[in-house]
């Protein structure tokens, strides 16, 4: 199975930019689609952006859509969430999150993911 590790998270002010990192491992990167989500302090974990198994296709959350980019390196098995346009409500712990599937290019929209890291904090500051 895959095991996933996120970096790149951090303190930054509202406005700024980060770029999140997942390294994955264990496994084939691409039999997997992949996701990144987030959790902010006393909320649910919410789904963020999602990229299908070949980078292609990608599908982000109404609140990130045109700040948020998902990307993914298959030659270095890592996937990237780049974050533009930081608000303190962006604030939170950042998830990668991997689904085996057959499917080549088709992104997974929500939480059901089978892998998960342990998680990247980001905090922006107002």
């Amino acid at each position: 199975q895959v095991q996933l590790v996120e970096s790149g998270g951090g303190l930054v002010q509202a406005g700024g930019s980060l770029r999140l990192s997942c390294a994955a491992s264990g496994s084939i990167f691409t039999w997997y689609r992949m996701g990144w989500h987030r959790q902010a302090p006393g909320k649910e974990r919410e789904y963020v952006a999602g990229i299908s198994r070949g980078g292609v296709v990608t599908n982000y959350a109404d609140s990130v859509k045109g700040r948020f980019t998902i990307s993914r390196d298959n030659a270095k098995n890592t996937v990237y969430l780049q974050l533009n346009s930081l608000k303190p409500e962006d604030t939170g712990v950042y998830y990668c999150a991997a689904d085996r599937t057959s499917e080549y290019s088709t992104v997974l929209v929500g939480l059901n993911y089978d892998y998960w890291g342990q998680g990247t904090q980001v905090t922006v500051s107002s």
